[in-house]
């Protein structure tokens, strides 16, 4: 039996992990602080496979035995909290990761777990028209992305000095039931049943690329399974949407008028557009399976 350790499970994007790994024969020791986005619906305790340590990443001082992977899902990623208060994803986004990489270099050679990472397309430059492949330069434009970007070059930099086995996988723009409200899906669900308008940051044009968290956590499995270490995988859906043309699904969705929102005063920062070429994991013929319109829909039946 594979030991899987995993850090932020609680997290909602990163919960379906620990059910597809479970369903697989994994046994899975889940390091957990329980922040405030943590889910609170969840339970896997009575599984005898399953083992919860909550502690802080910084504090934590050794490995648990026989680790296989490390999957390293914990971060602070909310960019707006990032503007106004970075310091704290300096502390979790980079220290926590230089923490962690300590605790495998600690480890007898023969011995020390693989390092995956899970990282974002916002590593990436702005971009108006193509999609950035994993050669594509990063370039960060806030702190939550910069704090990203400095983790990845802390993996590099550990790899090529004390040879530590790692991957990455960067993933564009995730969406699933449980997520907290401040992401722009569950907030607008959230301001359309307080008879709300939702609000536009600036103009109505910025750009995501969205994939439903599943499909995104089954790749991101497939990828510890059978892809090569000392490699980058980008995991997106090539499904673009502006947030005007999300707001205007769930406002579909709910029967509300397409034009219930209102603009307010662009953020400090706003990237146009954010697009990642996927198919280098797509060779092995991986194709997401949820679209976002019929999340909408069931989302919509599960929150009404």
């Amino acid at each position: 039996m594979k030991r899987v350790m995993v850090t932020w499970w609680l997290w909602f994007i990163w919960s379906y992990f620990i059910e597809l790994a479970l369903e697989k024969g994994y046994y899975i020791v889940n390091i957990d602080k329980k922040t405030y986005a943590a889910r609170t619906d969840l339970d896997f305790d009575s599984n005898p496979n399953y083992e919860l340590v909550e502690k802080d990443i910084c504090e934590l001082e050794h490995l648990p035995v026989n680790i296989d992977y490390i999957i390293n899902f914990a971060a602070e990623s909310h960019v707006d909290n990032s503007i106004t208060a970075n310091k704290i994803f300096l502390d979790s986004n980079i220290y926590w990761v230089y923490n962690l990489l300590e605790l495998v270099r600690a480890k007898w050679v023969d011995d020390r777990p693989i390092f995956l990472h899970i990282s974002t397309d916002e590593v990436y430059w702005d971009i108006t028209e193509w999609s950035c492949t994993e050669e594509s330069t990063t370039f960060a434009s806030n702190p939550y992305s910069a704090t990203k970007a400095a983790a990845e070059q802390l993996i590099f930099a550990w790899w090529r000095t004390y040879d530590i086995k790692y991957m990455i996988t960067r993933s564009s723009n995730n969406y699933w039931f449980g997520q907290y409200p401040e992401k722009l899906i569950p907030k607008t669900f959230e301001f359309s049943q307080k008879n709300k308008k939702m609000t536009i940051h600036g103009s109505w044009e910025y750009t995501r690329e969205w994939i439903y968290a599943k499909d995104n956590c089954e790749w991101i499995l497939t990828v510890m399974e059978k892809w090569e270490i000392w490699e980058i995988y980008n995991i997106s859906s090539d499904v673009h949407y502006t947030n005007l043309d999300i707001v205007k699904k769930v406002l579909k969705v709910v029967w509300l008028p397409e034009d219930y929102y209102v603009h307010v005063e662009n953020r400090l920062w706003q990237d146009t557009r954010y697009s990642i070429d996927s198919s280098k994991v797509k060779k092995l013929w991986w194709q997401p399976k949820t679209s976002l319109d019929d999340y909408l829909v069931e989302y919509y039946k599960l929150h009404k």
